[in-house]
């Protein structure tokens, strides 16, 4: 048998029957409840039937956040069977942030350690739809700590080098390469400058049509407000372009932006960058220096990004996070975000 404990109801203005259908149960009570504290234990039959029971749990092993939209107590139940491997008891308790970005922010707290290969996580995250993020065990919203990010793909929703190659009708042959590069099959050193080069003659104010119309990943400027609220240093380290990512740090109030220049003749692209590459060594270079420069303690690093050139970056900080990443790359992560958006960083760390 499963016991839950659920922490998020409250008692004095519901009536609860004896037996109730999960649907019913989680839809019609759980979500419209607020929390107040009080314990109940759930115990799940052979006939999906639940029975309430107050008591404290008294739960403190690994706690899995759960993001998604449509949850119910059979889709916990399976998922705390598939998590757990066997029967155990489980606290579940609503995140401060369920339901403020449309998202069901649930905690499941085991009674004893639950350490599930990151591999397992994303295999049964995908048969119900959900972001399944163990807690990190010291990372805390709640103290100053150090971000820092990719570009493209990560903090904006394209790849600006493409744009730049549709504007020298090479886009599609320039996306290709991107796409090998970020899936790890070809060296990003070498894939940058090739690309870079198909891009000689492109006049540099017409790289404006697409800094101009930037579109940021959802959430993305709602949650570096909340990490500037609590004191967060935020950094980007792109292997993209400081025409994009310098704006894109003057919008949205970033510390530094660390990212390639390139290199402009007459009012147009050489088809060279100047100086060192920003690779993925560079990146985790950037992110160790910051860290050290801004006195920020290592279990307070993170580090975010989509693609093969982010993991050296990610394996550096203290929590490395997948962000509708490559197959490699969220294995490789500490964490993975797939269903949720740029939010879910305030959920793994709150």
């Amino acid at each position: 048998m499963l016991n839950l404990s659920f922490t998020t109801l409250e008692l004095e203005d519901l009536s609860l029957p004896q037996t109730l259908t999960c649907t019913r149960l989680f839809e019609n009570y759980l979500f419209d409840a607020k929390k107040t504290g009080n314990f109940l234990t759930l115990s799940i039959d052979q006939n999906t039937t639940f029975q309430w029971q107050e008591g404290d749990s008294g739960v403190d092993g690994s706690t899995i956040v759960v993001v998604g939209q449509g949850l119910n107590l059979w889709v916990l139940s399976q998922l705390c069977f598939a998590i757990a491997g066997k029967d155990a008891l489980v606290e579940c308790s609503a995140s401060n942030y369920y339901m403020t970005y449309a998202k069901q922010v649930l905690r499941l707290t085991f009674s004893e350690t639950v350490l599930p290969s990151q591999a397992q996580l994303l295999d049964v995250a995908e048969q119900f739809h959900v972001d399944l993020h163990v807690k990190p065990e010291k990372t805390s919203l709640s103290k100053p700590g150090l971000l820092v990010m990719d570009m493209d793909s990560t903090i904006i929703d394209i790849e600006c080098i493409d744009e730049i190659g549709a504007l020298a009708n090479v886009k599609e042959k320039i996306s290709e390469v991107t796409e090998q590069a970020m899936r790890g099959e070809i060296a990003f050193t070498d894939s940058l400058k090739y690309r870079v080069a198909c891009l000689e003659g492109v006049a540099i104010d017409k790289l404006n049509s697409i800094r101009s119309r930037l579109p940021f990943m959802p959430g993305f400027l709602a949650t570096m407000r909340v990490l500037q609220q609590h004191e967060w240093y935020l950094a980007i380290a792109s292997g993209g372009f400081t025409y994009f990512a310098d704006y894109v740090q003057a919008v949205a109030g970033l510390n530094e932006a660390h990212s390639n220049t390139l290199e402009v003749k007459d009012g147009k692209l050489t088809g060279k960058v100047i100086g060192n590459i920003v690779d993925g060594d560079k990146k985790a270079s950037i992110l160790k220096s910051l860290q050290q420069n801004q006195n920020i303690a290592e279990h307070q690093t993170v580090a975010m990004g989509d693609g093969a050139n982010d993991l050296i970056m990610m394996g550096a900080a203290d929590l490395g996070v997948a962000y509708h990443a490559k197959p490699t790359v969220q294995e490789s992560a500490d964490v993975a975000i797939n269903v949720g958006t740029f939010e879910s960083l305030l959920y793994i760390l709150e």
